[in-house]
């Protein structure tokens, strides 16, 4: 009689998370607000409040937006506000900084968001070699935010795992 052949890694309770899933749908846009300073560097506020309200502000609707100044202009801290109450209606997200920034952001509010029912008192897999565009930082708060619920967790495929860290008794 032959064995058969048993996969034990689909039979154990390991509880697998892949950030890529976490990854948020959307444009990425950058707004660079040099594009509304005089010479891309001198802001005059009347200039540049009437080339704010032109602007047609509608084309960003949905998108997630990296607001950033591509000179070495000093702004005053109500340009970007002002910038920022144009773009309200329409953005989903908006971040001050780079596309980097961005992802940041987007990732940080999925791993806050992420409901932790599931991972409750399970060994948890962080899976590796995910996509370059996930920021490290977001699984460093991926393990600060399960450590609270997990049994365990690794980081890496089921095959070749290393551990992380395990709750104590």
């Amino acid at each position: 009689m032959a064995d058969s052949i048993v996969n034990k890694v689909a039979s154990s309770p390991l509880v697998t998370v892949d950030l890529e899933d976490y990854k948020t749908t959307g444009t990425r846009t950058t707004i660079d607000m040099a594009n509304w300073l005089e010479e891309g560097f001198i802001l005059r506020e009347k200039p540049f409040r009437a080339l704010l309200k032109e602007h047609d502000w509608s084309q960003y609707l949905d998108h997630h937006i990296a607001l950033h100044c591509s000179s070495d202009a000093i702004l005053p801290a109500w340009a970007t506000l002002l910038i920022t109450a144009y773009l309200s209606p329409f953005a989903t997200t908006i971040v001050l900084g780079s596309v980097k920034d961005l992802e940041k952001e987007l990732f940080s509010t999925a791993i806050n968001d992420l409901h932790l029912g599931p991972y409750q008192n399970k060994p948890i897999m962080i899976k590796g070699c995910s996509d370059p565009s996930v920021p490290e930082g977001a699984y460093i708060q991926l393990v600060q935010r399960l450590q609270t619920v997990a049994k365990s967790m690794f980081y890496g495929e089921a095959c070749s795992s290393v551990p992380l860290w395990k709750a104590k008794k």
